[in-house]
């Protein structure tokens, strides 16, 4: 299905990160999953595939796929890591701030060194009394001769505990106006991360707490304007986190899709194939069409992206449709298998488990549903697709 987007280039990726996973990834999942705590080595191992690069043109070191070609790298380590995929997608979203609103001198500090996988950048938006409410962030940052003192706490930052370079979003005043983003380097006095919490799935990635304690950085270190907070954090979300959860999830349903045919193949029932049951034979079907759906609704999206077309609509449809088939399909899965998915030697309840936590980031279900509401009913308020069209368009990939 992919041949409608993808051209021979994107085909090779695939290839090449499909085996990367399977040789590198897959024999360490049993380690990851008893472990339960951040992958440090194995991310920076995927990192120095140049990986993290996938948007960043080849002028600051990167691989210029653009957000096709990073759809492809985070799915197929999704399929067979979701945490490791959505490792990937949370560095790739910490690209997004620097690529739309870093400076000159900060796109050559840091892109070079996020493209050869030496930095693995961060974004930290989410509060624990604002949750997804970015205005309700109460986080700060004064301004005190040449530089910013911040304070605050961050919560759910992607790569909290691996990241080297956060791109923080403070309050530097009242209102929609009063926040401001920052590079705030992980090494800095006055920044530290919170203790490492077991969680339900995706095992291997870490999403904590960051703090901030008289953090002092300097005003180079602010990302565009003072008041352009906002701006960052809606225009990352929305091109970059909606359209990275996508592919994580699209990754996870192959992996659901792969191995329920494959249990279905493998286990008897009255002498035949469990798939030669009518009721199994439907869900399998079900599974297959959902995944037709969600990869067809992701590759139009990110295919728009790249072509610099308005398409705010088509990223919230693709999570949105993702993300809920994902979800659907594994507990399809795990009805199929019975009981042998309750059991860890088999990845279903994996699945499972990590196909929940991609439900909240960047928007849940019922969020996507009420801006798509306001698409229907003409009251949508301008695309970050279109206003960052000259950023976030790649050139084609010969």
């Amino acid at each position: 299905m992919d041949g409608y987007f993808a051209g021979r280039p994107h085909h090779q990726l695939r290839q090449q990160v499909r085996s990367f996973a399977e040789r590198e990834v897959r024999p360490r999942i049993p380690a990851m999953e008893a472990a339960r705590s951040v992958q440090h080595g194995l991310s920076r191992l995927i990192a120095r595939q140049g990986w993290l690069g996938a948007t960043i043109g080849a002028d600051h070191g990167g691989m210029g796929v653009g957000h096709l070609g990073k759809t492809i790298i985070i799915e197929e380590l999704s399929r067979v890591s979701a945490a490791m995929g959505a490792m990937v997608q949370a560095s790739q979203l910490g690209v997004a701030k620097i690529l739309h609103y870093g400076s000159d001198e900060q796109r050559k500090t840091w892109l070079p060194a996020i493209a050869a996988g030496e930095c693995l950048p961060t974004i930290a938006v989410t509060e624990p009394e604002s949750g997804g409410h970015v205005l309700g962030m109460s986080a700060t940052a004064e301004r005190d001769g040449d530089d910013y003192v911040l304070n605050g706490r961050k919560v759910f930052v992607g790569n909290s505990h691996v990241g080297d370079l956060h791109g923080v979003v403070v309050r530097t005043g009242p209102g929609s106006k009063g926040l401001t983003a920052f590079l705030v380097e992980a090494g800095r006095p006055g920044i530290g991360a919170g203790e490492e919490k077991p969680t339900m799935g995706l095992h291997g990635f870490g999403f904590g707490e960051l703090f901030f304690d008289d953090c002092r950085v300097p005003a180079a270190n602010r990302l565009g304007d003072e008041g352009d907070g906002l701006a960052v954090a809606y225009s990352s979300s929305m091109l970059y986190g909606r359209a990275n959860l996508t592919a994580v999830s699209l990754g996870l349903h192959q992996a659901v899709l792969e191995d329920t045919t494959r249990f279905c193949e493998e286990r008897q029932r009255y002498g035949e194939p469990l798939h030669a049951l009518p009721s199994v034979r439907l869900k399998l079907g079900q599974l297959q069409s959902r995944l037709m759906t969600a990869r067809l609704a992701a590759y139009h999206a990110v295919h728009l992206l790249d072509e610099g077309l308005p398409c705010d609509a088509e990223l919230m449809n693709a999570k949105l449709v993702n993300v809920e088939s994902a979800l659907d399909s594994a507990r399809d899965a795990m009805e199929i298998h019975a009981a042998a998915g309750l059991f860890t030697d088999r990845p279903i309840e994996r699945y499972l488990r990590d196909a929940h936590h991609l439900f909240a980031p960047a928007g849940t279900s019922d969020i996507q549903l009420l801006r798509l509401a306001e698409v229907a009913l003409g009251t949508a308020k301008g695309q970050w697709s279109e206003r960052l069209s000259d950023v976030v368009r790649m050139e084609p990939v010969p």
